[in-house]
Order: C-alpha cells, then structure tokens, then sequence
C-alpha cells in the first residue's frame, strides 16, 4: 500500500506540473524541454515522453482560441478593388488562419503580383507577427525558379503586408483531392520542390512546414514552394540543437519535430516532409491521419507509415521505396539532403538506376539492429537487470552443484524455481514502481517475461511427466530465454538478435554437455541480461546528472 500511494502522489505532482506547464504555454512563454528538466529532474524522464504531446495540445487550444469566430468570407479587410499605396487590391485569393492574399496590380507599371497581409493586425499576438515577418524576411532572401519571389515589404493600418509574384493555378493540396496522381507527375513535381528546398537549405534556411497546402502549381505545371512562416534560420550548430517547440502540421512533420525534444531538427526533417508529401501524390492520402492532430502525432512517433502500394496498387515500386527511405523515422536513414532525394527522383525519370535500390540491403541490416524509440524505458529496468542476472547466476549454479551433488528430489528443484523465481518478479516489479509510473510498452515486456517464466516453472514438472532424466530438459531454458529477447529485439532494440543468436547456441552447446549444462545456462544467460542493464543504468546516471 505505501508504494501505491507514493506512486499516486508521484502521479498527481507530475499532473500538477503539467498543468502548470501547459498554462505557461497558453500564455505564449517560451519553454525547452532541457531547461524544463533541469528545473525538475524528478521527473524529468516522463516530461521527455510527454512533451510533444503537451506541446502539440497547447498550439491546437491556441489555434481554436485565437482563430476569427465569424466565417473566412464574412469577413472583409476592404472593400475591393482597394489602393493601398502604388497597389490595387482586386479580389481575394486565398486566406489562411494567419493571412490573406490579394490578386493585386502595382498601379505604376500594371504588373500584377499577389499581396499577402496580416490577418489580425494589432490584434495579432507577438508569435504571430514575428511569424509573418519571418516568412517574407525568409523567402525575400532566397532566389531559385520554384520559389516565390518576394517583391515589397511593407505595412498598412498596423497590417504588415508583402507582394510576391502572382501564380495562376491550385495548390498541390487542390490538385489532391481528386486523389492520386501518377507517378511521373509525382515525381517532375518533386524534383522541382526538392531543387527549391536545397537551395533554402544551403542558405541556411529550413522550412518546417513543407505540405501540399504549401505547395502552389501553375497551369504549366510548375511547382513554387511558398509559406515561410514556419522557416528557421540556422547559422550554427546551436541553433539547430535547441529542442523543446513542436512547430508544424501533423500529418507532414517528422517525428523529431513532432517529438519536440527527440532529435534536433534539421535539413533531414524537411526531407521527411517532402517524402511525406510525395506518398500523398501516390496514395491520395497523406502517410498518418489520425481522428485527432494529437493521434497523429502519436502515431507519427509510433507507427511505420503503411506501404503506397498497399494503399494504390498503381504506385510505382520504386518510387514506393524513395518514399518509404524519406519516411525513416532514425534521420541518419533518411536521404541525407533534398538534393540527393531530387538525385534519385531525376534519376527514377531518366530510367537510371536510382541509389535506393542499392543502399537497400544496408538499409535493411542497419535497422535491424537499431534501438526503437521505445528503447529509453530500459534505463528504469538498467539496474534491475543487473540484479536479475547475479539472480540467474546464482539460481542456475546453484542447481547444477545439487545435481553433480547426487540432488535428485524434483520438488527441490521446482521450490528454487518456481517459488523462488515467482518471489524474485514481485520484489523486481515493486522496485521498477519506484522508478515512477510503469509505461505500457514495459507492461507489454512484463508479460512477455512473466511467459517465459511460466515455461521455466513447469520445465522441472514435465521432465517428471514425461519420464526424463532430471535437467534433461534444461537446453529448453535457453531457447526460452531467447524467445523473450527475440521479442524484446522488435519492441526495444535490435541489438537483442544478438542475445538471441547467443542463446540458441548455447542450448546447442548444453545439450552437448549435460552433466554442467546449467553452469552454461548461468553464466551465459546471466552476461545476456547483465551487459544491456549496465549499459542503460549507465545511461539514466549520466542523465542524472546532466540534469
């Protein structure tokens, strides 16, 4: 009863602090997770877990509490056509939650361009105007065919306004919603976006908030990257490492953006989106879309994005597999630059090999034994595998001394392990509960350890039934063992093959060596459980004491 309750309070002071964060939010004070640890390293391993949650509710209140209650169209700036200045506004074009663009005409030479102003004016909060601000300050310095060009900046009635060049046509986002397009036009498309996209880049420029919507196509088919609200200038390392702020659209974000703390953010991010955006083109439908934006994020950070072909038979293989390699969740697996993934795709159009196919195997071995984002829960099982090994050594060296000791009472045997072991997991799972709350995945791995727990109990059992000799049956314990690593390998890390691998052997090996098969099992198995604890126990000290 007394952990219960310290677990309730830990829980209710951790629900206190994240309201109190999220108040904070709401206000428009800017906080990094980092900091935020720091400041409460109690519990500073939940606040990791759930700060992009947090961070992506508060935008979503934000955006529901500021957007104009009356309809986009009931609401009108002027009354058109307008001067303003050496422009004539003549009708309204587009409008977003943020914005309102004109078809515009600059009175002294009758150019025609499109002018951008502010929605809300001195109405505006102070991020929303240095969001405004940031877009034309960002596209303004950027020259590349496929990117808008930014002409004038100014403001009017405390409306900051831009022009830029007037594009007739539809936003990708149009284009799609008579679902997908073929996969050459998706890819003509692409290489044009990603081209613009580089060249933001090399000017250390990251959008963030790449997505069909942001996407305009002309009626030659020329696509312009425009919406730099969201863009980032990065002129250092530092900047790019200062996590905290989930900035984007769900659906087209990377898990790092999304994550808000879980990477740093960089050119690789926007090369998810824009992969994001090409499995849009090939299925009709963008990569997650959950019930909510907070279930997206979920499962942005969670899921593997369902094959295109799955979704459209029509969607060409390779181009599936470009997609897919955009879509990786580690960014060291993504293509590395826009201009590598526009290489690919121009390469896909010329009928040249393309390099995916080739880095694919090497794609395929390198994920295999990486860590899962799920791999961070073992730093509150790190100690407790160190203890559960010098358990299984003791256990196991323990029962092949009383049997070369002429031990031959099967109920012996059966107390130590099934008794034993059974007492041993309660006073494990009563430690991990003071670690703080116990996670659903590790909830999932308990039970999967409690399985193979059940098998070693009823091992002493069967070998009786069955008539067999006594620990005849011991190799089983290490196929066992590694049954539940194998498992562990998929939701943890891959790096648990390893330990697979190992023990297989190793029942090979005790089935080769009967009379001291136990002292194998010990040792081995032991070593399996006690190098991963060290190393993740070593993992939540450093973490301790960064914060």
């Amino acid at each position: 009863m007394h952990n219960d309750q310290m677990e309730d309070l830990y829980e209710q002071q951790l629900a206190e602090l994240l309201t109190d964060l999220a108040d904070r939010m709401s206000r428009g004070e800017e906080m990094y997770l980092e900091g935020v640890c720091a400041e409460y390293p109690q519990f500073a391993n939940d606040l990791r877990d759930l700060w992009g949650t947090i961070a992506v509710t508060q935008a979503i209140a934000h955006d529901s509490l500021t957007r104009p209650r009356t309809e986009p169209r009931d609401l009108a700036l002027f009354e058109l056509p307008y001067r303003l200045g050496d422009f004539e506004l003549l009708e309204e074009i587009g409008r977003g939650g943020m914005g309102i663009v004109y078809r515009a005409r600059r009175i002294s030479s009758g150019e025609p361009l499109a002018l951008k102003m502010m929605l809300k004016g001195e109405l505006a909060s102070r991020v929303e105007r240095q969001r405004f601000e940031a877009e034309a300050s960002a596209a303004a310095g950027l020259s590349h065919p496929n990117i808008i060009p930014i002409f004038d900046v100014g403001e009017f009635a405390g409306r900051p306004y831009f022009t830029m060049k007037l594009i007739e046509g539809r936003t990708l986002a149009q284009w799609l919603n008579a679902g997908p397009i073929s996969p050459e036009k998706a890819a003509r498309l692409l290489v044009q976006i990603s081209a613009a996209v580089q060249v933001a880049h090399e000017q250390g420029i990251l959008h963030r908030d790449l997505k069909p919507s942001n996407i305009l196509i002309d009626e030659q088919e020329h696509a312009y990257v425009c919406d730099f609200g969201l863009a980032k200038q990065v002129t250092g390392a530092t900047s790019l490492t200062r996590t905290g702020a989930v900035i984007g659209t769900p659906a087209y974000m990377a898990p790092e953006q999304a994550a808000g703390a879980r990477g740093q953010v960089g050119p690789t991010s926007d090369v998810y989106s824009l992969g994001a955006i090409l499995y849009h083109m090939l299925t009709g439908s963008p990569p997650f879309q959950g019930a909510s934006p907070v279930d997206t994020v979920l499962m942005v950070l969670e899921q593997d994005p369902i094959p295109p072909r799955v979704l459209n038979r029509r969607a060409d293989r390779i181009l599936e597999l470009v997609t897919l390699k955009c879509l990786q969740k580690p960014q060291d697996l993504r293509y590395a630059s826009a201009a590598h993934l526009q290489s690919d795709l121009q390469a896909y159009l010329d009928k040249r090999p393309v390099s995916v196919l080739g880095s694919r195997l090497g794609q395929v071995l390198a994920g295999l034994f990486r860590e899962t984002h799920h791999a961070p829960v073992l730093q509150n099982w790190g100690l407790l595998w160190i203890w559960h090994s010098l358990v299984l050594l003791l256990a196991s060296f323990l029962t092949n001394s009383m049997y070369l000791l002429g031990v031959q009472n099967r109920m012996i045997y059966e107390l130590m392990w099934g008794t034993g072991f059974s007492a041993w997991a309660v006073v494990f799972w009563l430690l991990r509960r003071k670690y703080g709350p116990v996670t659903f995945v590790e909830r999932q791995i308990a039970h999967v350890w409690a399985a193979s727990l059940i098998g070693v109990i009823l091992l002493f059992p069967f070998e009786g039934y069955l008539n067999l000799k006594l620990l005849e049956l011991s190799p089983v314990l290490a196929i066992v063992a590694a049954m539940s690593f194998l498992v562990k390998a998929g939701i943890l890390s891959g790096t648990f093959y390893i330990q697979v691998g190992v023990l297989i052997a190793t029942s090979i090996v005790m089935a080769l060596s009967y009379p001291y098969a136990m002292f194998i099992f010990g040792a081995v198995c032991a070593a399996c459980f006690f190098v991963p604890g060290l190393k993740y126990h070593r993992q939540r000290m450093r973490m301790g004491n960064n914060d």
